[in-house]
């Protein structure tokens, strides 16, 4: 099915340019990049794509001709020792392991071409703006934003490279218009260096929660609107804002995206249901994965204009007998002019085993005082969510991805600062 649809692509949009590798200086039409596929030898094994060149496009379309197993893993990533898998699991995602250890998700032929299909509706993404690359190919957003377009819609894949800002200002020359997905981290790297490019189309942000002051930011400064975008490897696209204003609310994911449907499941968290969500995980089944159906750790409410995002289950601090989710206090702090980024984690209590004690980890923009941050959060929260402990850092050392962990986080403070 997959490489079927491949060749109606190639056929289809045959001397269109498909893949541009703009450090390797080449590129491939779509008829191209078909020969060039046919010319490798088969394969009978699982295929690992990885990498951010036109190889990780490549190896995977020689997957799918040879109907193999293909398992995208990043650069240096050890190769997963899969079993024989049912032959119609076609593709496996590898979880971050963020919340947890890292476990496969499998998938079909059809539930990843649905992913597909609901971005490249969902999104209006157009051949005429082709997707510039400098977020990871093999992760989920990645995979589903800009490879699955490019080989069974035919919207052609810039690979930038490195994101350094000359480097993103000079690839998007490439074309006359681009749609540049990123995450926070990147957005905000690019516009402090003022490299956001004038011919950008389409302007994403997934991967990590997209601040109000940095889509203000861009609007502000570049009259470029960043759209949030919201997902999980296990389904794929869940929630995208449509609009063209700035959102409300920080917490606002966006409203379902087409193919979608979403409620709110058990726990209050977000149940997803769509013909893109995964088969199952392995090696231990869920129950909360299969059958068209995955129930996410995410606390939400579902209003009219969208699903708002309020935490993760299982994050709820402690204190002094109460608790609160720690994106309450990282919203309210992150109101501070001289905030730039922060997170909230709980560490134990000494006097007593049951609470926690808040601590503030926070980065700013130029010197403020851990009592002007008090005096901030106690206009805005009770006094018995404003954090006990702050701790400055230079950055929050964001993954790849643009997440921030918590756990690594509470790590670290606790190696670092004495008892």
């Amino acid at each position: 099915m997959l490489y079927d649809r491949w060749l109606e692509i190639a056929r289809e949009f045959a001397t269109e340019r498909a893949l541009i590798d703009v450090p390797g200086g080449r590129t491939w039409t779509f008829a191209q990049l078909a020969r060039a596929v046919d010319e490798m030898g088969g394969v009978s094994g699982p295929v690992f794509p990885q990498g951010n060149s036109p190889v990780f496009v490549m190896e995977l379309l020689r997957g799918w001709r040879d109907g193999t197993l293909a398992c995208p893993v990043e650069v240096g990533q050890a190769h997963p020792n899969l079993p024989e898998f049912p032959p119609e699991i076609r593709h496996i995602k590898m979880t971050s392991g963020t919340t947890g250890s890292p476990r496969a998700i499998l998938f079909t032929e059809t539930q990843l071409a649905a992913d597909a299909t609901n971005i490249v509706a969902t999104m209006k993404l157009s051949s005429n703006a082709p997707n510039l690359a400098f977020i990871s190919l093999a992760h989920s957003y990645g995979f589903s934003n800009l490879v699955t377009p490019l080989l069974l819609h035919g919207i052609p894949l810039i690979l930038g490279g490195h994101p350094l800002p000359e480097i993103v200002k000079s690839s998007s020359k490439v074309a006359d218009r681009i749609t540049l997905p990123a995450v926070p981290a990147l957005w905000r790297s690019w516009s402090e260096s003022n490299a956001i490019p004038p011919n950008i189309y389409l302007a994403i942000s997934a991967g990590a929660p997209l601040s109000l002051a940095l889509e203000t930011d861009l609007l502000n400064r570049w009259n470029l609107k960043l759209h949030n975008f919201y997902g999980a490897s296990e389904c794929g696209g869940i929630a995208y804002d449509r609009t063209e204003v700035i959102r409300s609310d920080a917490r606002i994911a966006g409203t379902p995206l087409s193919g979608v449907s979403l409620s709110v499941g058990p726990g209050d968290c977000l149940e997803v249901q769509s013909s893109a969500v995964g088969r199952t995980y392995w090696p231990d089944a869920d129950p909360r994965l299969g059958d068209g159906r995955f129930q996410t750790n995410d606390l939400v409410e579902i209003q009219s204009d969208g699903v708002r995002m309020l935490g993760r289950a299982g994050d709820q601090l402690n204190l002094a007998g109460r608790k609160v989710l720690p994106e309450v206090i990282e919203e309210a702090l992150q109101q501070h002019p001289q905030v730039r980024q922060c997170a909230i984690f709980g560490i134990q209590s000494s006097e007593a085993e049951r609470t926690e004690i808040a601590v503030a980890a926070v980065v700013v923009s130029s010197p403020v005082s851990q009592r002007d941050l008090n005096r901030f959060l106690l206009d805005r929260l009770p006094a018995w969510q404003v954090p006990r402990r702050w701790w400055f850092l230079p950055s929050l050392n964001e993954t790849t991805r643009g997440k921030i962990s918590r756990r690594d986080l509470r790590s670290r403070y606790l190696a670092e600062t004495p008892s």
